[in-house]
């Protein structure tokens, strides 16, 4: 392909994935109260303890005259671009295919489908762990009533989902590391413990909400990861 016929074939690309986002961010705007009402959850039932806030728990304030409407407009954004990300990614994969010879579309597909699975997996546990979270954090200060409001709560679980579905993608790169040569099988056995505390402490700086439970369920699973990893480099040595 010529140079025009690559930028053509990337704006096309580029109009589909900005077209599948728009869209997708619609859906979200408009169906924002239901979503609010379900992301608002973990909140309220780390509230219902507190007195003014019984039975029901607490409702998330706001400041701001712009504030809710800002948070619309902020859910509906990172809501579209979540919604849409297959379709990104099947975009990207169609835009970089005929530049890859038949070894790397071959690896190219489990390592999209792997990313994309595991970034799901982490934001999911991101968000079962945002309870015990939100307990911690409402009840370490002492006897304070929380009135939190929206954009900042809105912008903690985003952090959150985002932290743990990055940190998942963990096992990816270790394997296309392993892949290419990079690191090997027995130079990761050899560091296992440096590794330990190495993935403790990127767990305890990439988690927003700065909490144990968050700490020890992002940092455990990266763990079983790295262990995954090295058994996946073995295999791919047979």
């Amino acid at each position: 392909m010529s140079i025009v016929e690559h930028l053509t074939e990337l704006r096309n690309r580029l109009f589909v994935s900005l077209a599948a986002t728009a869209l997708c961010a619609i859906a979200v705007f408009i169906f924002y109260p239901q979503i609010l009402d379900f992301v608002s959850g973990p909140y309220r039932d780390a509230t219902k303890g507190i007195t003014k806030c019984m039975p029901k728990g607490c409702d998330l304030t706001a400041i701001d005259p712009l504030a809710p409407f800002m948070s619309r407009v902020k859910v509906a954004t990172y809501g579209g671009i979540a919604l849409s990300l297959p379709i990104l990614m099947f975009e990207l994969w169609r835009f970089v295919t005929p530049g890859l010879r038949d070894k790397e579309r071959r690896y190219a597909i489990p390592f999209l489908i792997s990313a994309w699975l595991l970034f799901i997996l982490g934001a999911v546990l991101a968000w079962f762990t945002l309870d015990k979270a939100l307990n911690f954090l409402f009840t370490a200060g002492g006897d304070i009533e929380p009135n939190i409001v929206v954009d900042k709560y809105l912008s903690l679980v985003t952090f959150m989902l985002l932290a743990f579905g990055a940190a998942f993608q963990f096992p990816v790169l270790l394997v296309f590391l392993l892949l290419v040569g990079v690191v090997k099988t027995g130079q990761l056995r050899k560091v296992r413990r440096h590794a330990v505390v190495g993935i403790v402490i990127i767990a305890a700086v990439i988690t927003p909400s700065q909490d144990p439970y968050s700490l020890f369920l992002l940092a455990t699973p990266m763990y079983l990861f790295y262990e995954i990893s090295i058994l996946i480099g073995r295999a791919m040595k047979r």
